[in-house]
């Protein structure tokens, strides 16, 4: 330092290492400190493989770490559990790092605990209003088409889901990563929630038809984001079906009772999301055999029904033994018969014939051309009378049917005709730019198909000769190989026969349909 420079502030003090400023520290706390007793919730309990135990004691700001050597455990008293509000004696100390602690000694049962109570304030709460009630539960989709996914991306949570979900049944899944313990926890579930309610169906970003709100396991604090009141409300006013899946099979969460479904854990989330894939199959196969073998059974019962009843049957030429006797009796009857008919109607005939005598014709004939001769005589009257009726009949229907009354009809078809024209037009038109969209889909699933969208993706078609060449022994076998790419078709010589011509691109893309 330069002799001239002057002092600066600080100069003189003493330089401590960390060592040094630790133990100061240390002895400060257990000088000032000593002997004390404090009230708290036992948040985190670990007992350690070497027997220490380890915890923590909190109230609603702060937290204290506490450690029990392997020596003094017991002697504790009690062993501390999670959610227990307890009293705790002991020395304060500075452990490793320079974190102060408290050694406990001994432990005495206080009350509840401060974050249990609340939680069960919420819960009688909740319950009152009904959103625990399990009629209000939705289904869950058997299989979804698009799976929502509340959870942070760091973590093996959303890997074990996706990884669960890829070996039974791959579905398209949508993450909305989250804060899953700590402050933001709580306004970042409920946010995702209502932003996976708030998608459109078939928009830019497809709404989910299923929602799985997952966390790892962890302390009561850790996840007490998943008891706030915010985060219930959200999954009881979801309109899509969700699944909670907070921390382990023992970890209760107040979303855990508004949920639709509740999973002991992450990856029973994705099992209850979706069945497993080979097992629907299986199932269809095994309904396709049932099928099968049901429609087998069924013909095979009917053929033998068929057979039992041809059986039951009597035989043809029984059925027609007795009548083909009878005809055989009939037909010898049949000639005396007829020699017997015409005999009786013979002398019938010449019974009528005797009593026919020419003077009773002559007065039969007389009688009744007298009795035509009066008939023909008042018919005319009759005719004229029935024929005056029909005329004036006529000319009333005539004058009702006047020029106006049919005019006035016409009209009125044509207008139901015009109607009936445009129904038809409009009908035919829209099922024309129904065929048209039909036709429209058809193609885009063509072009979806296609083996030119697989060359689009770097893939190639080797044509010899007009065929294709699968290996390179056919290859080998033609002087020139035809190659076509997404872009254009280039031909070149083969790797045995080469060809001096140079390689030819052709934009003419062939078929292979």
């Amino acid at each position: 330092m330069d002799l001239f420079d002057e002092p600066k502030a600080g100069d003189n003090t003493p330089e401590f290492s960390v060592s040094e400023i630790a133990g100061t520290v240390k002895r400060l706390i257990e000088g000032e400190l000593g002997w004390v007793r404090i009230r708290g919730e036992v948040g985190r309990v670990t007992l350690a493989r070497s027997g220490h135990l380890y915890f923590d004691l909190k109230d609603d700001r702060n937290q204290l770490s506490c450690a029990t050597w392997k020596g003094q455990v017991k002697g504790l008293g009690i062993m501390p559990e999670e959610g227990m509000e307890v009293i705790a004696e002991g020395r304060m100390t500075a452990g490793f790092g320079s974190k102060f602690m408290l050694n406990a000694q001994r432990l005495a049962v206080a009350g509840e605990g401060a974050l249990m109570a609340l939680l069960e304030k919420r819960k009688k709460a909740l319950a009152a209003e009904g959103l625990f009630d399990p009629a209000r539960k939705k289904p869950l989709p058997y299989l979804p088409e698009i799976i929502g996914v509340v959870t942070s991306l760091q973590g093996a949570v959303i890997r074990d889901i996706l990884h669960r979900l890829r070996d039974r049944f791959p579905r398209k899944v949508l993450i909305w990563p989250v804060a899953v313990q700590g402050e933001r926890c709580a306004p970042d579930v409920a946010r995702a929630i209502a932003g996976f309610n708030a998608l459109t169906t078939g928009g830019a970003m497809p709404r989910p038809d299923l929602i799985i709100v997952a966390r790892g396991g962890g302390s009561v604090e850790d996840l007490w984001g998943f008891n706030e009141e915010v985060v219930a409300r959200a999954a009881a006013a979801s309109d899509i079906p969700l699944i909670s899946a907070v921390g382990h099979e023992t970890d209760t969460t107040l979303i855990d009772f508004v949920s639709d479904q509740r999973a002991p854990t992450p990856t029973a989330a994705a099992e209850l999301a979706v069945p497993v894939r080979l097992d629907l199959l299986a199932w269809v196969d095994g309904q396709g055999a049932r099928l099968t073998r049901g429609v087998g059974l069924a013909l095979g019962n009917r053929r033998q029904r068929l057979l039992d009843i041809a059986r039951a049957m009597p035989r043809a030429e029984g059925l027609l033994e007795g009548p083909r006797q009878r005809l055989d009796r009939l037909d010898e009857q049949l000639g005396a018969a007829l020699m017997n008919g015409v005999q009786r109607r013979r002398m019938r005939l010449a019974h009528h014939a005797g009593s026919l005598r020419p003077g009773t014709l002559m007065r039969r004939l007389t009688v009744s051309r007298e009795r035509l001769t009066r008939e023909a005589a008042q018919l005319a009257p009759r005719l004229t009378r029935a024929l005056n009726d029909r005329r004036d009949r006529f000319q009333q229907l005539a004058a009702r049917l006047n020029a106006a009354a049919l005019q006035a009809r016409t009209d009125h078809q044509q207008e139901r005709l015009r109607d009936l024209s445009r129904q038809l037009r409009s009908a035919g038109a829209s099922r024309v730019e129904r065929l048209r969209a039909q036709l429209d889909a058809a193609d885009r699933l063509r072009e979806t198909l296609s083996y030119k969208a697989t060359l689009k993706r770097g893939y190639a078609v080797v044509r010899a000769d007009g065929a294709v060449v699968t290996s390179k022994a056919d290859a080998t076998k033609h002087a020139t190989l035809e190659v076509e790419f997404a872009d254009g078709t280039l031909k070149t010589g083969s790797g045995s026969k080469k060809s001096k011509s140079k390689p030819e691109l052709s934009s003419d893309q062939g078929s292979l349909f």
